[in-house]
């Protein structure tokens, strides 16, 4: 697969100690331009590749990638970080991180950005929409037109006002469809394992069976987790009112679809619009096959909950401004997998210290060994900052003045040392 180059020129004062024009930047699965704009401005190499990349040219990307960027299609395994060896940040140009194997990529002082926001809007509308078309049973009706048949009937048609709708993961998109559900008429109910503050006159509930049993619309809104996944199995489809509905916008293993294909075959359950998949066709125009085909009243999407214009862009300028700052600052706010640690931009290339990025394996002594060399080099720290979290320590150092390759091998000699950067 060949990655076309997306670099423009860059005039602007040189901030790093590596040139910029040699940090590789791939991004995969069409990422909006608006991304590859921010990053090339930068003066980054970048290269994108339409679609998701077969593991061969995957770990051909990744041999030359200082930063990757992906969508929901490619999955970074274990085993394909490790064989990155310049790999030094990992871009999640979407809602979830569940394609990354976030452990490994911590282990090698990897930090993994993603976009948890930024499409909530899109995913919100998408689900209001999916609600009145299966309660109207709109798709059904158009499919009939199409196959040239003229059915007038007010047969199974209701409003969605006055009804009750459950949203099971009260986060930032499930509240979003709360406030619009709200709008509309509906009366909301919501479950979530952990405590959250409704909005409008929202009610929580204890359990998902109750929610199940009380709800004439159930939407998902929850990410793939142990806890989550197959957590709509055929029991759960039996707790729900007969003649509800089911909307997954959320993640494919979250719903039993087999199960689903089931209740909807016996008439339990009156219809179901599904974006995600448990497995998914990798590339546009690919085939796609699912038990859920052909049923009525069933809304098929290829997983566009988050696919406008709106949110794609917004998605792409949260991510790719996140690695820039990292890359040029070192910081690692809203990483998801390694400690965050916000930093100062410095102000002047004039007189300007080295900055020093240190992960390290998060034991007791690592921080004094650092002040020991700094101290036996004669370099200054002007500023540190630090933060742990799990088995991952992460500094950094304003160090002047000092040789700073000398700086770099002396670090890189620490036994707890995992990646050392300098910056200037």
């Amino acid at each position: 697969m060949t990655a076309q180059d997306q670099s423009q020129p860059h005039n602007a004062p040189q901030r790093t100690s590596f040139p910029k024009d040699r940090i590789r930047v791939v991004l995969l699965e069409s990422v909006h331009q608006r991304g590859v704009d921010l990053l090339a401005r930068e003066g980054f190499d970048v290269a994108c590749v339409p679609g998701s990349p077969s593991p061969e040219d995957l770990r051909s990307l990744l041999a030359e990638a200082h930063l990757i960027g992906v969508r929901s299609k490619t999955t970074l395994t274990e085993e394909l970080i490790a064989g990155a060896p310049r790999l030094l940040g990992i871009g999640c140009f979407c809602i979830g991180t569940n394609q990354v194997d976030l452990g490994a990529a911590r282990r090698l002082g990897i930090p993994v950005f993603n976009s948890p926001f930024s499409n909530t809007r899109s995913v919100a509308e998408l689900t209001i929409a999916e609600a009145v078309c299966l309660m109207r049973r709109a798709f059904e009706k158009s499919s009939q037109m199409h196959a040239g048949r003229w059915f007038k009937s007010a047969s199974g048609s209701r409003e969605v006002r006055g009804r009750t709708l459950g949203i099971v993961g009260y986060g930032h998109i499930g509240a979003q469809v709360s406030v619009l559900a709200e709008a509309m008429g509906m009366r909301v109910i919501f479950y979530d394992v952990l405590p959250k503050l409704p909005l409008g006159n929202a009610r929580p509930c204890d359990s998902l069976h109750e929610l199940l049993a009380e709800s004439d619309i159930v939407t998902l809104h929850v990410p793939s987790t142990p806890l989550t996944r197959g957590m709509i199995g055929a029991r759960e489809l039996a707790s729900m009112r007969k003649g509800s509905h089911l909307i997954n916008n959320a993640r494919g293993e979250v719903v039993d679809v087999s199960a689903l294909a089931e209740a909807l075959r016996s008439g339990h359950l009156a219809g179901a619009a599904v974006d995600v998949f448990p497995e998914e066709p990798r590339s546009s125009g690919d085939p796609f096959d699912c038990e859920l085909r052909g049923l009525e009243n069933v809304i098929l999407t290829p997983h566009i909950g988050g696919s406008t214009a709106e949110a794609q862009e917004a998605i792409a300028e949260d991510v790719a401004t996140k690695l820039v700052r990292f890359m040029n600052v070192g910081t690692t706010t809203a990483a998801v997998n390694v400690p965050q640690v916000e930093l100062p931009m410095q102000e002047t290339d004039a007189g300007r210290p080295h900055r020093v990025l240190h992960f390290h394996k998060n034991v007791p002594g690592v921080l004094g060994q650092i002040h020991a060399i700094t101290t036996e080099l004669g370099a200054n720290i002007s500023g540190e900052y630090l933060r742990t979290q799990d088995e991952l320590g992460y500094v950094v150092l304003d160090v002047s003045p000092t040789d700073s390759a000398q700086l770099l091998s002396r670090l890189r000699e620490i036994p707890e040392t995992v990646r050392v950067r300098v910056l200037w």
